[in-house]
């Protein structure tokens, strides 16, 4: 490997062609999304794609890849395309601040939408109206982390491969299944039909989320419905669901935002569902 970048000008055709995807009509006509930072590269660096590595192109700056040269190798071992960039040219690729010398292009990777409902999930986030591209990704990687199996992102949320959302995520959508696009009216109901729960999260619902779990109604399959963090869910939304839960406020506090919300569902649910006779607990014929 040359030890001097061999892209050094932001107008060269492969950096404009990278520059692009930041903007969602390219994305979709090009089937490639921007991953940046040594954690979403090497993720995407280690996953494949209806059987092809999910990683096809890298850009580096030489202090980057000398600093992970574990993550260009991978690179290289995957068959992507390595570059070694001038830091000018890494910081127009980047849609950050402070880039940290690593911009991959990946392959989508969302699911169909029936093939999460064929593996009977468990335990699903539903983003119905999540706007904010970091908040999307932040409960993508909530999701992850309470072991869900599952995420659908609605025709109504933000794209899952917008930059800000993709950081957001710090990784997790390489980890899980992921459907984009879903109508939320055919969300609800395609969970409900595979025999999964479906509960709003809405700080204005009838039923407290501290009595579920006390009543033990938390136990089995559930896919939880969030919504915008400035205005809940639509009132037609929240009617599709088969209760509507609010985060009990123990505090003075007036609200927690949509990712803290969306943590405290998805862990009540994953604790709820190791218990003894969840649903979890019950080892498969």
């Amino acid at each position: 490997m040359p030890a001097t970048p061999e892209l050094i000008s932001p107008r060269s055709a492969r950096v404009s062609a990278a520059r692009r995807l930041a903007k969602r009509n390219f994305r979709g006509k090009e089937h490639l999304f921007l991953a940046e930072g040594p954690q979403a590269v090497r993720e995407a660096a280690g996953h494949r794609v209806d059987g092809a590595p999910a990683l096809v192109e890298l850009f580096a700056t030489v202090e980057a890849a000398e600093r992970y040269a574990d993550i260009v190798g991978e690179a290289h071992a995957v068959g992507a395309r390595v570059h070694l960039a001038d830091e000018a040219v890494i910081a127009d690729i980047s849609t950050t601040v402070t880039p940290q010398g690593l911009v991959g292009i990946c392959r989508f990777l969302d699911t169909p939408f029936h093939a999460i409902l064929e593996s009977r999930p468990r335990l699903v986030a539903v983003l119905a109206h999540v706007r904010d591209p970091g908040n999307a990704g932040t409960v993508l990687r909530c999701a992850d982390a309470a072991g869900a199996e599952a995420v659908v992102f609605t025709d109504a949320s933000v794209d899952l491969y917008n930059p800000k959302a993709v950081r957001a995520s710090v990784g997790s959508l390489f980890h899980l299944p992921v459907a984009v696009g879903v109508p939320v009216e055919q969300a609800v109901a395609g969970l409900k039909d595979v025999g999964v729960r479906v509960l709003a999260a809405d700080g204005a619902g009838d039923d407290d989320l501290d009595d579920a779990l006390d009543k033990g109604t938390m136990g089995g399959p559930t896919a939880w419905v969030f919504g915008n963090e400035a205005w809940g869910l639509p009132e037609e939304t929240r009617a599709l669901a088969d209760a509507v839960v609010r985060v009990p406020i123990h505090g003075t506090a007036e609200s927690l935002n949509l990712a803290t919300a969306a943590a405290v569902c998805l862990y009540a649910s994953a604790r709820a569902q190791r218990a003894f006779g969840g649903c979890r607990a019950v080892t498969p014929s």
